[in-house]
């Protein structure tokens, strides 16, 4: 006799079946939309353009590393300029991050306003792929945030012979990361609630003031901080051109890096619909169960 065809294992298969059977009406509103998605994100040449976005970013990386040590001339300060081929372009992208932050809390505004006045399932949906963006997006900016510190440390220790030093850059790149890390923690806290939407909306969308103020600091107020070299022409052919690689290389990983946090936070969303689902229905069922005990119970008095 098979295994397949053994008692156990038939009943067992019979069970799956009947509760996959009983389960349908409930998983098909949460996981409808995930298949959707997975139909349309999934589909192939998405999935395959994403694959090919990570091997030419991992690609774009070794060529930056070869060009930032080997390609690139050694200036006046030694080898330790070096690390500008990756701290100026990881600095763009978190400015890129948040402007994206900014934008995307704008749009939740809006489409959740107009969800509110219609009542349009349409301006929900669009509401919530708008939300999910903004907190992928500012996941993903307070880790090139945090690695804009590190490295600028690192050059002012190699530059400025200390670690840090409270210059005007400095202190306002802190500030916005602190503003950003607020905001996570807000989301944390507050969960995929609609006031919590819509109060981080609106810290991110404030908390973007501090982006123009860290790009001017160094025109602003006296600091030690190079000023923006790069668009004053200062640079040799060489070192821009490692500089620009370097730039569309890290923007190319912001990308990569913000579509799986962005899967991730979807998958999250649908987890926690759906277990609020079965919670609902198991609720239910309890509530049915105790009307019938008191019934019983009265029937028989």
């Amino acid at each position: 006799m098979g295994i397949a065809s053994s008692p156990p294992v038939a009943r067992a298969v019979q069970v799956v079946g009947e509760v996959s059977q009983r389960l349908r009406p409930v998983l098909d509103p949460v996981l409808g939309p995930v298949r959707k998605y997975s139909e349309q994100a999934g589909g192939p040449v998405r999935r395959y353009g994403e694959y090919v976005l990570g091997i030419v970013t991992a690609l774009g990386i070794l060529i930056t590393i070869w060009a930032a040590l080997i390609y690139a001339p050694t200036d006046i300060t030694g080898n330790d300029q070096r690390i500008v081929y990756f701290h100026v372009p990881i600095a763009w992208v978190t400015f890129l991050a948040f402007f994206i932050v900014f934008c995307a809390s704008i749009a939740y505004l809006i489409e959740n306003r107009l969800a509110a006045r219609t009542a349009g399932e349409i301006h929900r949906r669009r509401a919530a792929g708008w939300d999910r963006l903004a907190w992928s997006t500012a996941e993903v900016g307070v880790v090139f945030t945090t690695l804009t510190l590190i490295t600028g440390s690192l050059w002012g220790k190699a530059d400025w012979g200390v670690w840090w030093v409270w210059d005007a850059r400095l202190t306002t790149t802190l500030i916005l990361w602190f503003i950003y890390v607020g905001y996570l923690i807000l989301r944390s806290y507050m969960g995929r609630s609609a006031t919590g939407a819509r109060t981080a909306a609106v810290v991110g969308i404030i908390g973007f003031v501090d982006v123009p103020i860290v790009y001017e600091s160094v025109n602003w107020w006296n600091t030690i901080h190079p000023s923006q070299f790069v668009l004053e022409g200062n640079l040799p052919p060489p070192m821009l051109l490692t500089l620009m690689i370097a730039l569309c290389t890290i923007t190319l990983l912001f990308v990569f890096l913000l579509i799986q946090a962005y899967k991730l936070r979807s998958l999250t969303d649908a987890t926690e619909e759906l277990r609020a689902i079965v919670e609902s229905e198991e609720e239910a069922k309890l509530d049915q169960y105790r009307d019938f005990e008191s019934y019983s119970a009265s029937g028989r008095n």
